[in-house]
Parts: structure tokens; C-alpha cells; sequence
């Protein structure tokens, strides 16, 4: 989790891969660095923007308790602070979700489309 602007500042891309090198695949903020963002989302980080009222709930939650768990839901687009039940949504571009629910790269989304492009391919020579 970070506080607003997160990622300002980092806009080259190893800002991004030391938090994935991390372990973290989940950031958390009330307000991202535009650039850092949208690397975080090319190599397997989902940065969730939430409200400030609710990025401070998160706050609160664990300084009270430091082993407060948090479940971030990327098919509902949902974020719950599990002692609470308190929970918001958060946006995220369609085709940004879909790779990152299923692990690919704009390369892979690509290979995965194999066939429709090349239908698409035969189907535009004539």
C-alpha cells in the first residue's frame, strides 16, 4: 500500500520490476503516477486505486492490528478489508484485466489470438 501519487517520480520501468523482484503483485494506493501505472500493468502488477476515505480505513486497520488481511478481488474489481468487511471497487481497463487474469503479455494476448487473426488475415485478401 502507498499513499497518493505512488510511483511518482519512478516512471522507468525498474521502479516497477523491483516491487515485482519483491514478491508483491498488488499495490495499493488512493492515487497512481500515470507511467508507473501503466508499467505495473505491463509486467503482472495490479495497482488499485481506492478513495483516500478508504485507503485510511486500510491504514487504520492495521496499525490496530498489523496482521490485517486484505483481499483484493480482480474479477469483482473489489478490495476487502477481512476483519472489517468493509469493501470498495476499483476501475481497471477491460483488456488490462483480461491479461492479467490469465497471465500474459501483450505478446501472449496476441498468441492467443492466433486463429482469429489469421481467419481475420484470409478473410481481408479477398
Amino acid at each position: 500500500m502507498g499513499g497518493k501519487n505512488f510511483g511518482s517520480g519512478s516512471s522507468r520501468e525498474h521502479a516497477a520490476w523491483a516491487i515485482y523482484d519483491y514478491g508483491f503483485r498488488c499495490v495499493i494506493s488512493s492515487f497512481f503516477a500515470d507511467i508507473f501505472k501503466g508499467n505495473s500493468l505491463n509486467i503482472g502488477i495490479l495497482p488499485v486505486t481506492v478513495s483516500e476515505i478508504f485507503l485510511d480505513k486500510i491504514f487504520k486497520a492495521i496499525e490496530a492490528d498489523p496482521k490485517t488481511e486484505l483481499e483484493v478481488n480482480l474479477p469483482e474489481q473489489k478490495v476487502t478489508i477481512l476483519a472489517t468487511g468493509e469493501s470498495e471497487s476499483f476501475d481497471i481497463n477491460g483488456y488490462k484485466k483480461h491479461n492479467l487474469m490469465n497471465g500474459f503479455d501483450d505478446i501472449d494476448y496476441l498468441q492467443d489470438m492466433k486463429s482469429e487473426i489469421a481467419a481475420f488475415a484470409e478473410k481481408s485478401l479477398y
